[in-house]
């Protein structure tokens, strides 16, 4: 990170970096064009501007950007850029380069949460989510008279925070399940790749299509999820485990199982603090811990915590409009800010290793709690929950980051001030 620039300059910065190597990664990019009255460097940096700032509407945008940062910026041409399909593909290319970017990043800081399940080293592993909003304004209705919320489906990397933009599900003229969209996303990305790379999605009951799973196995694409209380599956044979393994703490079972002649693996386990039965079905190979299975779909509710700091502190509740094109260009440069949000906190809280954040020492601290009320029932906390964890974006830190885009203060001021709240661990 560049702390000698101000917060604005670095935004342009990484914008100028992203669009470098997009162009770098394509021969001849069909969607490289020059536009006099708004540059592609601009369309991206003001959007991430408009998610950055606690606006309602795109006018409420328009009128913030000529006030307060004095920037004119004519409505027709913001508007129609949203819905340009040459845009819209631009922004696909440059989300993929910055997403890569601050990743490299990350890494390079040693930030890794997943560093002590070296059996993952070669997934990318990431908890995939719905995520609904409100519909835009002018959304058409539906043959029946009903408009639905706008949604769509974004995966986070559970070894640094980033997330990532799937895909949209609908605008909300229509009531879509999430499965057939996650799927045609999936075979889409499948035909897109060269050499298949290793990816596991952390996905909730909705996902589960034993048969679709199966095949994506060939591609090298994985998931965990929850076993439905309905699911009819027949016992084929046990798993031999190390039960003695820290990590296997409160598993069960470990077997094979099959339904419509597709085998998977199904994990029961019991939580010892609550004493509760889990069930939980992979596609992952036999010599993957069971233990890590669990702990990777508890981890699954961290995405959670993102789509709550995007519309509690970045007020993204509304579709910015029904045109798809549009609600595509919405996702990605709204990753596109939490991850830079996401790196802003996680660099502060390498600065200093006898410092911590205060969220991470008020969960240490619940944590004791829940172990003394568990141990009094005859339980304990699973150990794998002591571990670092990705927690939520502190609303510090994005007030911090929207203060820093008004007033023009330095990103070295910024960075400062994030340490400045770390406290001893």
């Amino acid at each position: 990170m560049i702390k000698n620039l101000s917060l604005n300059d670095y935004l342009l910065t990484h914008c100028n970096e992203s669009m470098d190597q997009a162009l770098a990664a394509e021969r001849y990019p069909i969607w490289q064009r020059s536009c006099p009255e708004m540059s592609d460097i601009d369309f991206i940096r003001l959007g991430l501007l408009r998610c950055i700032s606690p606006v309602d509407s795109g006018r409420h945008f328009i009128q913030t950007t000529e006030e307060v940062h004095g920037e004119r910026l004519p409505h027709s041409t913001y508007f129609k850029s949203l819905k340009s399909s040459r845009r819209t593909r631009m922004l696909e290319a440059i989300e993929r380069q910055s997403y890569k970017i601050l990743s490299d990043h990350l890494a390079s800081s040693g930030i890794d949460y997943l560093k002590l399940f070296p059996e993952l080293d070669e997934y990318t592993v990431e908890a995939a989510d719905g995520h609904f909003i409100d519909h835009a304004c002018h959304t058409p209705k539906e043959g029946n008279g009903k408009v639905y919320a706008a949604g769509f489906i974004y995966a986070m990397n559970l070894r640094n925070g980033l997330l990532r933009p799937l895909c949209c599900i609908t605008n909300g003229t229509k009531r879509h399940h999430e499965l057939p969209i996650l799927r045609h996303h999936i075979d889409h990305q499948n035909s897109q790749s060269g050499q298949p790379e290793k990816n596991l999605y952390v996905y909730d009951k909705a996902v589960t299509d034993y048969l679709w799973w199966a095949k994506q196995k060939a591609q090298k694409n994985h998931m965990i999820s929850v076993l439905k209380e309905n699911s009819v599956v027949t016992w084929i044979e046990s798993i031999a485990f190390d039960s003695n393994n820290p990590t296997n703490t409160g598993i069960e079972n470990y077997s094979i199982y099959e339904n419509q002649g597709v085998r998977f693996n199904i994990v029961h386990y019991r939580d010892p603090e609550t004493h509760k039965l889990h069930r939980f079905v992979s596609t992952l190979p036999e010599s993957i811990n069971p233990g890590i299975i669990a702990i990777l779909y508890y981890k699954r509710w961290t995405i959670e915590k993102a789509y709550n700091n995007s519309k509690s502190n970045l007020k993204e509740k509304k579709a910015w409009s029904s045109s798809i094109k549009s609600l595509n260009n919405q996702m990605r440069l709204t990753t596109m800010t939490y991850n830079l949000m996401r790196v802003c906190e996680e660099i502060s809280k390498t600065q200093d290793p006898e410092l911590i954040h205060p969220s991470d020492k008020k969960y240490n601290q619940a944590l004791k709690e829940r172990q003394k009320r568990a141990q009094k029932n005859g339980g304990f906390v699973n150990p794998l929950l002591f571990l670092e964890r990705i927690v939520r974006i502190s609303s510090y830190t994005i007030r911090a980051v929207q203060n820093a885009i008004i007033t023009g203060k330095p990103l070295a001021d910024l960075m400062s001030a994030l340490v400045a709240r770390l406290v001893p661990g």
